[in-house]
């Protein structure tokens, strides 16, 4: 829901002016080359202004808050189609996103390739994936009458969310992904 508040949009035309200046020097210059005074400068702010929108440093600038992410695998487990499973439901949902997103734009993989190859960007993404843990393990357990703290349970989730950094940094992500869900799936055999 977009903001309503006068107050409100001026923060989010802020939040989006630093997003897109960072984005663009990010994929002009690399992400270590590029610093917070320059993409205060390219976005008309201050400094103080910057790290007041985007307190956790300019990493934070290419990703969102993680709260949508988190809301969407909790939905992705709760409103799957009668008869799928909970790891067919997460595949589904993993497939339309980022990396594994067939359709992805040109500049979408220039994006993906910059958080691919910058250690901050893939920290600060597996940072925001992991901050799912909770929220899912709570949705799983419900939709399978366990406790979400018995190990098992804690497990497969925090299997489920290392796939996008896993099969993200893989040459074919898609085809990646499709391997590790299909081991999830089956479980390992020797």
């Amino acid at each position: 829901m977009p903001p309503t508040g006068r107050r409100e949009r001026k923060k989010a035309q802020t939040r989006q002016a630093l997003a897109d200046a960072a984005r663009e020097l990010f994929l002009e210059h690399g992400y270590d080359g590029v610093t917070v005074a320059q993409i205060a400068d390219e976005a008309d702010v201050s400094i103080a202004t910057l790290f007041k929108h985007v307190p956790d440093g300019k990493e934070a600038l290419i990703f969102d808050d993680g709260v949508e992410r988190r809301e969407a695998l909790v939905k992705a487990v709760r409103d799957r189609d009668p008869g799928t499973s909970t790891l067919r439901a997460l595949r589904a949902f993993f497939v339309r996103r980022g990396p594994f997103d067939p359709d992805m734009s040109p500049d979408l993989k220039r994006l993906r390739d910059l958080i691919v190859g910058t250690p901050a960007l893939g920290d600060y993404q597996r940072k925001l994936w992991q901050s799912a843990e909770g929220v899912l393990a709570e949705a799983i357990a419900a939709e399978s009458g366990r406790d979400p703290s018995e190990p098992a349970v804690r497990a497969l989730v925090r299997y489920v969310l290392e796939v996008p950094d896993l099969a993200g940094r893989e040459p074919d992500p898609l085809h990646a992904l499709h391997e590790i869900f299909d081991l999830l799936e089956s479980g390992w055999h020797d």
